[in-house]
């Protein structure tokens, strides 16, 4: 039967993408935020306090993001649940495994193999992810979210080299504000951030598209 003549299916389709367009939206800034403070706080300084903020920002941004996840696809309940929990905490640890991995090995290689290991684990988390925040809804088929755990990990991996690789920036011409001089700088490490960005808004619509359309 035509779609035409079920007016309440073409409802719930627009309903299901709409809803999938915001939550994309919404984890993006969750997770833009949270990861690019995280990144700015520990790139500049390695202090024992800047990580512990760093760790902070990006735990509470992790738990937001599954948040989100958990209002779109069923219903919130508590986050502080075990299975819940772990899901962030996979979150929190894979962005510090990839940083220290890249690190580690350095150079443009340290970049290929974090950013491969970040794929892994952004497999993993965001399977266990879908799982556990659907226990609640009829069982359906999830599939493994490869694509979006690969355009999700790009994105920081442009975003890392970007800031290790590229040194310019674009400067605007100083104006006036009052007695304040004004000048605009825009740096590469902003150009990548803006590009990771990208990447999480098309990974999370991606995902969202792929299990509210089941």
């Amino acid at each position: 039967m035509s779609v035409i003549r079920q007016p309440e299916v073409l409802g719930r389709t627009t309903q299901r993408r709409l809803v999938g367009v915001t939550a994309a939206l919404s984890a993006t800034v969750v997770e833009a935020l949270a990861v690019g403070l995280w990144f700015g706080l520990v790139v500049e300084s390695r202090s024992t306090t800047t990580a512990l903020a760093g760790l902070g920002i990006l735990f509470c941004g992790s738990l937001l993001r599954a948040g989100v996840f958990g209002v779109a696809v069923s219903n919130l309940g508590d986050l502080l649940q075990p299975q819940r929990l772990a899901t962030t905490l996979v979150l929190t640890a894979g962005w510090i495994v990839w940083l220290w991995l890249a690190e580690l090995l350095g150079g443009v290689g340290g970049v290929l193999v974090a950013t491969t290991v970040l794929v892994m684990i952004l497999i993993v988390q965001l399977t266990i992810e879908q799982r556990v925040f659907r226990c609640g809804v009829p069982p359906r088929i999830v599939g493994t979210p490869v694509g979006p755990a690969l355009v999700l990990a790009t994105g920081a991996g442009i975003a890392l080299a970007t800031a290790w690789f590229v040194e310019w920036s674009i400067t605007s011409p100083a104006f006036s504000l009052g007695v304040t001089a004004l000048v605009l700088r825009v740096d590469a490490i902003h150009v990548g951030l803006a590009v990771f960005a990208i990447c999480s808004f098309l990974a999370h619509q991606w995902r969202f598209q792929h299990v509210l359309g089941e």
